[in-house]
């Protein structure tokens, strides 16, 4: 695996999301369609604290994420839960776009870097095994932006 072939990937999954909810309304984004227990203004905010999880918390390197986002946004969450206002859906396009390139500024040039936290739940060694587990994670949550987005349309 190289940087150009996993960044270009990280990044192509990135840019399909954001083409996903490009032209959804507000009211859209905050529809949770049945059969999921989220919204795609959930989806957002989760893709970014799981890479701050994933990437940055097992390498030992600083993320950017708000703290308080894992309690809108991290695994288990779901909007039915949220008790304050969730972050604002322009608040988290442009820290997505920050994240998107500290991603690859961080990590350019160590894929092969081991990481700091060996006891991680995917038993990843390196940094490029970091990166692949958190494009597939992407990748997943892409298809269900994907899907979500046609049934948000429709309704």
């Amino acid at each position: 695996m190289s940087d150009l072939f996993i960044f270009g990937l990280f990044e192509r999954t990135r840019k399909s999301i954001l083409g996903y909810t490009a032209e959804l309304t507000p009211e859209q984004r905050s529809i949770v369609p049945t059969g999921f227990n989220n919204n795609i203004h959930w989806q957002l905010g989760h893709i970014m604290v799981v890479t701050d999880m994933i990437l940055f918390g097992f390498s030992g390197k600083s993320g950017e994420v708000p703290a308080e986002y894992k309690t809108f946004f991290g695994p288990g969450t779901k909007p039915a839960d949220w008790t304050t206002e969730a972050p604002a859906w322009e608040e988290l396009l442009d820290l997505f776009a920050k994240q998107t390139h500290l991603v690859r500024e961080t990590f350019a040039g160590q894929i092969n870097e081991p990481v700091v936290n060996k006891e991680n739940f995917a038993k990843a060694d390196t940094i490029g095994d970091l990166l692949e587990l958190n494009t597939m994670h992407e990748s997943s949550h892409s298809g269900m932006v994907n899907a979500m987005s046609k049934l948000v349309k429709q309704a």
